[in-house]
């Protein structure tokens, strides 16, 4: 208990400070998942492989510009 005690007293002590650690992990999280969303985003089109292949029967084709 006199552990959290003088925690608490050097805490108001020193005065609020910024959490660096939490902005990082942050700003690095958010640039990883930009980096890995538009490499996913790029390579959804075909997957690797069936570039110039014809689309198989199982796969429904879509038209966009039905309206229902």
């Amino acid at each position: 208990m006199h552990l959290f005690m003088q925690a608490a007293a050097q805490a108001v002590e020193n005065g609020p400070h910024f959490p660096w650690s939490a902005a990082i992990v942050y700003v690095v999280g958010f640039i990883a998942a930009v980096s890995i969303g538009s490499i996913a985003w790029y390579n959804s089109k075909r997957p690797a492989g069936w570039e110039n292949k014809e689309r198989p029967d199982i796969v429904p084709k879509i038209n966009k510009d039905e309206t229902p």
